[in-house]
């Protein structure tokens, strides 16, 4: 018993030797600063506080009102005559405040907010063309609290693009841009902006991925992030740990209408040769080939004798175009282009609308198996160029049913159970949505926008479900007072308007 108690007390006095030493070593460890997990974690906290640091003094929140339109609203008896609705609403005075005067009054203006950044000391912001393009007035406002009114606004569509002048007391500090082709996918950035009115929000995330093509825009490259990126982000920086601009936040995909895990951003380099050409002369001049294009899949790849994705094959070559004059002929796979390699059919995009008008460029393509080399000279694009004819993929995809609506300015497809996904609307989503309305037109007078949805037509509250229900039921139930259209917003808010021609 002895024995066993003397080893039982050699064993403990060892464990405890043991354990002062392993303390110590972790100790050690911690006060080396760069060896522990506790250190690393520390060290990009670091990293992102200094980068944001520098960046918050050139990123601004963006405050934009829009023009005012005017209604011709009928009163509520003659809105509700001859439905059972019509005495319980003519005293309400909610509706009041919509139907109770005759004639022709103002509606609200329409307030907007997005985010920016300096790009130039001298007093050049830049943002995203969908933040100020409908804008007659446009604040910009610094973390400070120095705010200007801008007084100069370009911006370029295809790109969703813009750069704002404004009149600084003193010189700015610009963010210095960084290079988007460098950026790695699982690369750490920070998003700056005003999410929801809160500004100078930082999110963290990391590159998800590159050249990301999903009709957002004409220009579709965009680099995918994981950062939190919410409305009120639209136009802010996407920063790399440097502080350098790498990206310009634009669009989410989402379903709740709020961040979802997936964010986009305009890459750098682009939204450098847009602003600089904004800048300059006040619009974007682009070169174009003029041919229909479709990526290298497999099968093509098998007859075409080129690497699955990679180049960009011709499917139809437009008479008077570059591409004719260059002797392009359907069914070559462009694979290189001014010395760079065309990966995929966006990426023969970018690099056909930077070349310099005028200058001439190798081409190289793969023509029955046989490389073969070609020269074109570069054309500016045509003003009344149709949207994505040099660089539409010729695989027609079925589209629900639509139909234009001139007099109102809009146009209506019925909702598929992809739109209704989509939107967030149910599985028994009923009306037809608005997917375009014009500028300046009765629907957008009304604050129509796509994605809103029109449920009943009439003030028998018909149902529509499909154009040509709609169609039939304006008909029917309208009148020279207008109809009225029992609407959803997108934002799920539901609403009354009446439309007239």
């Amino acid at each position: 018993m002895h024995k066993l108690s003397s080893n039982k007390h050699w064993t403990a006095a060892i464990f405890g030797v043991v354990c002062l030493v392993g303390a110590a070593a972790v100790l050690a460890q911690r006060q080396d600063g760069n060896s522990t997990p506790l250190a690393s974690a520390q060290d990009l906290s670091t990293a992102f506080r200094n980068a944001s640091k520098d960046a918050m003094g050139s990123v601004v929140a963006i405050e934009t009102v829009s023009r005012a339109g005017m209604s011709n609203a009928p009163q509520i008896e003659e809105l509700f005559k001859g439905s059972p609705f019509g005495e319980q609403f003519k005293d309400d005075p909610r509706f009041k405040r919509y139907f109770g005067q005759r004639g022709q009054r103002p509606m609200p203006r329409q307030h907007g907010r997005g985010s920016g950044f300096v790009v130039d000391p001298s007093g050049v912001i830049m943002t995203n063309s969908h933040v100020v393009r409908n804008a007659e007035k446009v604040t910009v406002r610094f973390r400070n609290g120095r705010e200007y009114e801008a007084t100069d606004i370009k911006f370029d569509s295809r790109s969703d693009i813009a750069i704002l002048r404004i009149e600084a007391d003193e010189p700015l500090q610009a963010l210095p841009m960084g290079d988007s082709e460098e950026i790695q996918v699982g690369d750490w950035v920070l998003a700056i902006g005003s999410p929801f009115g809160l500004d100078m929000s930082v999110t963290a995330g990391i590159i998800s991925a590159k050249g990301r093509s999903n009709g957002i825009t004409e220009r579709d490259y965009f680099l995918q992030t994981d950062a939190a990126i919410n409305p009120g982000n639209s136009g802010g920086p996407l920063i790399n740990l440097k502080g350098e601009v790498v990206g310009l936040n634009t669009a989410i995909s989402t379903r709740s209408g709020g961040y979802d895990g997936v964010s986009f951003a305009i890459p750098v380099n682009m939204a450098k040769w847009v602003g600089g050409q904004l800048m300059a002369n006040g619009k974007v001049q682009r070169a174009y080939l003029g041919i229909v294009i479709k990526p290298v899949d497999s099968d093509l790849a098998d007859v075409l004798g080129t690497p699955v994705g990679e180049g960009a094959v011709v499917a139809d070559v437009r008479s008077g175009t570059p591409a004719e004059k260059a002797e392009l002929k359907n069914g070559d796979v462009i694979v290189r282009l001014n010395d760079q390699m065309v990966s995929s059919t966006p990426k023969l995009q970018r690099i056909v609308e930077e070349l310099e008008i005028g200058k001439s460029y190798p081409i190289e393509v793969i023509r029955g198996g046989e490389r073969v080399k070609l020269t074109m000279v570069a054309e500016a694009m045509p003003e009344d160029f149709l949207r994505k004819t040099n660089f539409q993929v010729d695989e027609p995809q079925p589209k629900p049913e639509s139909k234009s609506f001139d007099d109102w300015g809009m146009e209506v497809q019925a909702i598929t159970p992809e739109i209704a996904e989509q939107f967030g609307l149910g599985e028994d989503a009923g009306g037809v949505m608005v997917t375009d309305v014009k500028p300046d037109s009765p629907a957008a007078e009304k604050r129509m926008q796509p994605g809103t949805v029109i449920e009943t037509v009439g003030k028998k509250f018909v149902p529509v479900s499909t154009p040509k229900e709609f169609a039939a039921a304006v008909e029917e139930h309208g009148t020279d007072k207008g109809v009225l259209l029992h609407i959803r917003h997108p934002n799920g808010r539901r609403d009354f308007v009446v439309l007239k021609k």
